[in-house]
């Protein structure tokens, strides 16, 4: 059974489920041309906030060796998650502005106003991988599930090619599952990992 957190900020009620930490195993499967990357990784997951209208992400995973202990690094990235919603005067930034009017706080019906015509929750998620890759994606939270989809991805001089992905999260069982498609080295847009995930705080 999922526990809610209570001390969340309005903005951040469609996302609470996520909110912990969440552990376990995944697969990789991706085809580029004649090149077959596969393996099973452990994956850690964790949603926090800190009190502003954003949940903060960061997420490691490691390929599983024989012994079925994490035997090798692959990727970490951080970022943040929150609901699409007008910026207004009241709100901080860019850089570090501060806001030009105060407002009270958002309630449970301001964030209710947000739903869209899908009866969802427009989300933007901003990651960073630490090989070198930015992403800006654009989605939905509809209960359980989210999808999303890259708007904009920058990579550094020295990142290999990477050029879209998507991401679907959803619960199930109590558990997190999500699947990540790419479209990296050259390759189409295609199925490259996926993972079930517990609860573990």
């Amino acid at each position: 059974m999922i526990e809610l957190p209570t001390d969340l900020p309005a903005d951040l009620a469609p996302l609470a489920w996520l909110v912990g930490v969440w552990e376990g195993t995944g697969v990789i499967d991706y085809h580029v041309g004649d090149t077959h990357y596969e393996g099973e990784f452990a994956h850690r997951v964790s949603f926090s906030h800190d009190g502003g209208p954003f949940l903060n992400y960061a997420a490691t995973a490691s390929l599983v060796g024989p012994d079925g202990r994490p035997a090798r690094a692959l990727n970490a990235e951080t970022g943040y998650w929150r609901l699409a919603r007008p910026a207004t005067a009241a709100e901080p930034g860019p850089g570090l502005l501060p806001p030009l009017e105060t407002h009270p706080a958002r309630t449970a019906e301001d964030v209710e106003a947000l739903r869209n015509a899908d009866g969802g929750f427009d989300l933007e998620v901003s990651l960073v991988h630490s090989d070198g890759v930015s992403e800006l994606y654009l989605g939905q939270a509809k209960g359980p599930r989210i999808d999303l989809a890259t708007d904009a991805v920058m990579r550094s001089a020295s990142a290999r090619p990477y050029a879209a992905a998507t991401r679907l999260y959803g619960l199930v069982e109590g558990h997190l599952l999500w699947a990540w498609d790419i479209a990296a080295l050259g390759g189409e847009l295609g199925s490259h990992a996926s993972a079930r995930l517990a609860k573990v705080s």
